[in-house]
C-alpha cells in the first residue's frame, strides 16, 4: 500500500502523466461547460430574463456564502494531502479527511442560520425582493461547501473524474431534467421551483460523490489512527479562506451588484456575458485542476527546476487554445449571445471587454495556484484583498453610471491588476517564470539545441 501510494505521487509529477490527466480533465470541463451553458440557455428561455436573473442572483450569493461555510478547508486539504502523501504521514492524512468534513458541515450550518436571520431582518424593515428566493436557496450554501471540499479532496487523490464529473456533468443534467419535467407538468417555470430543484439535485450529487470518495480513499491510503491537527489546519485555512473569498468576490460581485443596483433583468443579461467569457479561461481552470497537486509535490521535494519545466509546458498548453477561443468569441459575439434570445444581444460590448480580461488571465498562467500550493498564500493575500476592495469600490461607481458595461470594465481592470501583481510575487518568492512568452522562448531554445 505504501509503495503504491509513493509511486502514484511520483507519477503524478511527470509531464506525460500530467498530459493524460489533462485530457481527461479537458473532456470533463468541456462537457460540463457545454452542459451548464445549455442549462442557462434553456432556463433563460423558459423563465424570461427577470425570473432567470433572480435565479442567478441566488446562485451567485450561495456560491459566495459557501466560501465562509467552507472555512478555506478545500484548498487546505488539497495542499496538505499532497504533502502528507509525499511524507507518507498516513495518520495526518486520515485526520484531515475526516476532520475537514466535520468542520465544514458545522460551519455551513452556522452560516445558513446567520444568513437566514439577516435576510429576515432585511425583509422585516424593508420589502426585499430577493428574500424568499434566498431563503429557499439556503440549503445550497451547505451543499456547495461540502461538494467543493469533496472536489479538492478527490483532486489531491489524483482522481480527476471523481472530482468533477458529479458537479460539472451529473448536476446540470439533473437540474435541466428537473426543470423540464416541472415546466411540462405545470406549464410554467419560475425562480422558486427552479431553486428548489437545483438544491435537491445537488443533495443527491453530494451523497453520490461522498460514497465514491470514501471508497477511493480506502483503496489508496494505508489504514492509520487519525491525527487531528486542527490548529495547524485552521491557521492555514483562514488565510486561504480570505483568499478564496476575495476570488469569489472578484467572480461574483459584478453579478450581485448589477442585480442590486439595476435589477434582476440586468443581472440576467450581464450573467450571460460573464458566463460566456468563461469559455476563454476554461483551459486555465482545467490545467490547474491537474497540475496543482504536482506543484505542491515538486516544491515539497525541492525540485525547482522540475517545477519550472512543468509550469513552462502548462503555460503553453493554456494560452494558445485560450487565445483561439477568445478570438472566435470576439468575432461572433452577437450570434453567440442571440442563442439566449434577442434581449441578450445588448451585452455584446460587455462580453468583448470581459473576454480581454480573461485573455490576460490565461497569459499569466497558474500564478494563483503556484502561490497557494507552494505555501506562499500569506504573501498572496494582500493581492486578493486589495483587488477585491478595488472591485467593490469601482463597481459601486461604474455600474450606476455605465450599467453592465461599467461592471465589465471594472472586472477586467481588476483581473489585470491582480494577475500582474501575482506574477511578480511568483518570480520573487518561488523563482519561477510563469508567463507564456518565457515558456515559448525556452521551448524554442530547447528545440534549436536538440536540432
Amino acid at each position: 500500500m505504501t509503495e503504491s501510494s509513493v509511486s502514484q505521487v511520483e507519477k503524478s509529477t511527470q509531464i506525460d502523466s500530467l498530459a493524460k490527466d489533462a485530457v481527461v480533465a479537458l473532456f470533463i470541463k468541456v462537457a460540463g461547460l457545454i452542459l451548464i451553458y445549455v442549462l442557462q440557455i434553456f432556463l433563460a428561455r423558459w423563465m424570461g430574463k427577470t425570473e432567470y436573473g433572480i435565479y442567478e442572483y441566488v446562485i451567485a450569493w450561495t456560491l459566495l456564502l459557501a466560501i465562509p461555510a467552507g472555512l478555506g478547508l478545500p484548498r487546505t486539504t488539497l495542499r496538505l494531502i499532497s504533502e502528507y502523501r509525499v511524507k507518507q504521514d498516513w495518520s495526518s492524512l486520515r485526520g484531515i479527511l475526516r476532520g475537514s468534513w466535520l468542520l465544514t458541515l458545522l460551519s455551513a450550518c452556522l452560516v445558513c442560520l446567520i444568513t437566514a436571520i439577516v435576510i429576515w431582518s432585511l425583509n422585516y424593515f424593508r420589502n426585499f425582493i430577493y428574500a424568499i428566493p434566498l431563503l429557499v436557496g439556503l440549503g445550497l450554501i451547505a451543499l456547495q461547501a461540502l461538494v467543493q471540499l469533496q472536489v479538492e479532496t478527490a483532486r489531491a487523490m489524483n482522481d480527476i473524474a471523481l472530482a468533477y464529473t458529479p458537479s460539472l456533468i451529473i448536476w446540470p443534467i439533473l437540474v435541466l431534467s428537473g426543470g423540464f419535467i416541472f415546466r411540462e407538468k405545470n406549464h410554467f417555470l419560475t425562480s422558486l421551483p427552479m431553486i428548489g430543484i437545483a438544491t435537491s439535485m445537488l443533495f443527491i450529487v453530494c451523497l453520490f460523490q461522498s460514497f465514491l470518495l470514501r471508497q477511493t480513499v480506502n483503496n489508496q491510503i494505508k489504514p492509520a489512527t487519525p491525527n487531528y491537527a486542527y490548529r495547524q489546519w485552521i491557521t492555514i485555512s483562514l488565510v486561504l479562506l480570505l483568499q478564496r473569498a476575495f476570488l469569489i468576490i472578484l467572480d461574483e460581485t459584478d453579478i450581485i451588484m448589477v442585480g442590486s443596483l439595476i435589477g434582476p433583468a440586468a443581472a440576467g443579461t450581464y450573467n450571460v456575458a460573464a458566463k460566456t467569457a468563461l469559455w476563454v479561461t476554461f483551459i486555465l481552470e482545467t490545467m490547474n485542476i491537474v497540475v496543482a497537486p504536482a506543484f505542491a509535490t515538486l516544491y515539497t521535494q525541492g525540485d525547482i527546476q522540475g517545477l519550472q519545466k512543468v509550469v513552462s509546458q502548462v503555460a503553453v498548453w493554456i494560452f494558445l487554445p485560450s487565445l483561439s477561443i477568445g478570438c472566435i468569441l470576439l468575432i461572433f459575439t452577437e450570434p453567440v449571445l442571440s442563442i439566449f434570445g434577442p434581449d441578450f444581444i445588448v451585452a455584446s460590448i460587455s462580453l468583448k471587454i470581459l473576454i480581454l480580461g480573461r485573455l490576460i488571465d490565461s497569459f499569466c498562467g497558474s500564478v494563483g495556484a503556484l502561490m497557494v500550493m507552494t505555501g506562499h498564500q500569506n504573501k498572496a493575500l494582500p493581492v486578493f484583498g486589495c483587488s477585491a476592495i478595488m472591485n467593490l469600490v469601482l463597481n459601486a461607481i461604474a455600474i450606476p453610471k455605465f450599467g453592465i458595461m461599467g461592471a465589465a470594465i471594472t472586472t477586467t481592470f481588476t483581473m489585470i491588476v491582480w494577475n500582474v501583481w501575482l506574477s511578480t510575487l511568483v518570480v520573487k518568492y518561488i523563482g519561477i517564470r510563469p508567463w507564456v512568452f518565457y515558456s515559448l522562448f525556452k521551448l524554442g531554445e530547447k528545440s534549436i539545441t536538440e536540432s
